[in-house]
């Protein structure tokens, strides 16, 4: 038996939760269980972004808003000056500024703690003020290198100061009394978002803006995401077909929006489903009959290639637990935030899994490579880094003979980086091994609240 409640928030979590060792009485039904994740972070904070901006009040229905990183969204937005209503739960109203912010000289500067998203965006966005804006946040994020968005808005004009560290926020922006054209060149980026902040922004910059990028596009599945978006809100996108070249064109009206589940988080539903043999974790919101504007939500494919079977339905996606997981090799670049997840399946897989696509991952919450060599190897899985001397691969081994998984198994305490997909992916070990603790689990707030709740169904 489970020994947490079902409805437990991450508001309620101890600072350390056992995790009890998952096991189905003999007898009882196979495990079959639908779970829908909050809504999308990608998706949300692109398009509160665009709603607080454009003209009008838009409506953003089955929005993420109870996680920590939309409620800092929500209330930088707010403290701009665009209209927040969260009056009813299923759906955010935001009323736009019309265009550009009014700065408050006592309220320009933006504290977004750890949400690396919205500070992108934000730092961005301070090109449509009227004055200069300070972008800060926390230990972390005062650590997170911006130093690639920054010489994209000084291109544009922008003044860009650096208040502590060199490259990092806090980070002052002062905005152009003219821009200097329309017109960015962007280098290979540690981060998708970069690209993706300057989009949003160029919906209301006069001309628009056109970006190159002729070393190629970092996590492409994120930029197409923005592309679809914006066009799917009516916002005229032309590209090239490799994204060498995006020109937004400026121009967008009050809008309502389906924010679909978030694909990230439900990575973790289908790898639970992957190793729970002859369980069925269906996951709402994905299926034949939707296409998903999110990178992750292939990932469904990577656990078919190690074993496991599909099952799809016309609104729902499932992984079908199998007794014998394989390792393989694999591009994540367009779904980095899920290698997590793979990470975890790999350690019950026989054989090797080898992951490409993974160099962003150093800076993300935390270092998540050198995360994952520490706490997998508590299990004496070994992951190897830059393989071969790429930055850009990893490699994952199971020990000889594979994971003790025995019933007398010494007890893990798994550290969380203040990282919450640490903290969700390495609860999916306890789903094979017993006696597994987590440390500082409130950290799934940032995202994914309910996610122990949501867990607890599993057993």
């Amino acid at each position: 038996m489970t020994t947490f409640p079902p409805n437990l928030n991450a508001d309620a979590l101890p600072p350390q939760l056992p995790l009890p060792a998952w096991a189905r009485q003999p007898g009882r039904v196979p495990l079959d269980i639908t779970i829908r994740p909050p809504g999308s972070k990608s998706i949300t904070n692109r398009a509160l972004l665009l709603a607080a901006l454009c003209p009008g009040t838009s409506t953003l229905n089955h929005a993420l808003f109870d996680a920590d990183d939309a409620k800092q969204m929500l209330a930088a937005i707010a403290q701009l000056g665009a209209g927040v209503d969260q009056s009813d739960p299923t759906k955010l109203k935001i009323t736009g500024v019309g265009g550009g912010w009014k700065i408050d000289p006592n309220t320009s500067t933006i504290n977004l703690n750890n949400a690396g998203t919205a500070t992108r965006f934000l730092t961005a966005s301070a090109l449509l003020g009227d004055g200069p804006m300070t972008i800060t946040g926390n230990e972390r994020m005062q650590q997170r290198p911006i130093a690639e968005l920054a010489e994209l808005l000084r291109q544009l004009g922008a003044g860009v100061e650096y208040l502590n560290a060199e490259g990092c926020p806090p980070i002052r922006v002062s905005p152009p009394a003219e821009l200097v054209g329309n017109t960015i060149t962007i280098g290979r980026t540690q981060s998708s978002q970069f690209i993706t902040a300057m989009m949003l922004v160029g919906v209301f910059l006069e001309g628009g803006i056109t970006i190159l990028m002729p070393e190629g596009t970092t996590s492409a599945s994120y930029v197409r995401m923005t592309i679809e978006l914006l066009d799917h809100l009516g916002v005229q996108v032309q590209h090239a077909e490799n994204l060498s070249v995006i020109k937004v064109l400026a121009g967008l009206n009050a809008f309502d929006l389906d924010v679909e589940p978030d694909a990230s988080g439900a990575t973790y539903w289908w790898a639970a489903g992957a190793l729970l043999p002859k369980a069925t974790i269906r996951v709402a919101g994905f299926g034949s009959k939707r296409k998903s504007l999110q990178g992750d939500a292939l990932f469904p494919g990577l656990m078919e290639k190690m074993g496991c079977g599909i099952v799809e339905r016309e609104n729902t996606l499932a992984c079908k637990g199998e007794t014998k997981l394989t390792g393989i090799e694999c591009d994540m670049s367009d779904m980095p935030d899920a290698a997590m997840s793979l990470a975890a399946v790999a350690c019950f897989a026989w054989g090797r899994t080898v992951i490409r696509g993974v160099r962003t991952l150093r800076v993300k919450e935390c270092d998540r490579i050198a995360a994952l060599k520490a706490e997998l190897g508590k299990l004496g899985v070994w992951v190897e880094d830059d393989l071969g001397g790429d930055e850009d691969v990893l490699a994952i081994s199971p020990p000889d003979g594979g994971v003790d998984c025995s019933q007398g198994c010494e007890q893990v305490v798994f550290e969380t980086y203040d990282d919450h997909r640490m903290a969700m992916a390495l609860s999916l070990i306890a789903l094979r091994r017993g006696h597994v603790v987590i440390d500082e689990p409130r950290c799934v707030e940032k995202t994914y609240p309910g996610f122990f709740g949501e867990f607890a169904k599993l057993y």
